[in-house]
């Protein structure tokens, strides 16, 4: 039986000091275990050298640091996140820093989000409830 992924790339505007945006526009992302997702995160910042930030939040759970990627070179990842599966490049002259999933896990089924500075910190808010059908292979999702 072939299980299928849902991955929600929350659609949010995250504003600093007015001077910050980033804009995820992908909505909801349907994919197989073991395909590779690409989530799409474009930003707006007066910063010449920005740092991007992706967090992942699963269901009644905080978000978590997912990976950081800085325009100049500098990367990070968690170590629950190894790079092989999880990467992201800043591309500065886009304006992007799209994450890549490889090898889809169901585990990998939750929210993502991007940042252009480290703002998500102890939000213990869930945007997405997700309800599963009785024999767990649909997803219906509530806002």
């Amino acid at each position: 039986m072939e299980h299928w992924l849902w991955i929600i790339l929350a659609a949010l505007f995250f504003e600093c000091k007015g001077e910050d945006k980033v804009i995820q526009e992908q909505g909801d992302v349907i994919a197989a275990e073991g395909d590779t997702v690409t989530l799409g995160c474009r930003y707006e910042t007066s910063d010449p050298y920005p740092y991007l930030f992706w967090y992942k939040q699963e269901i009644n759970n905080f978000p978590k640091y997912v990976l950081l990627r800085g325009t100049s070179g500098t990367e990070d990842n968690d170590q629950e996140f190894p790079k092989d599966r999880f990467d992201a490049e800043a591309k500065k002259t886009e304006k992007s820093a799209p994450l890549k999933i490889q090898k889809l896990q169901l585990s990998d089924s939750a929210v993502y989000y991007c940042a252009v500075r480290p703002t998500v910190t102890g939000n213990s808010k869930t945007l997405y409830k997700n309800l599963w059908s009785k024999d767990n292979r649909i997803l219906h999702n509530i806002h």
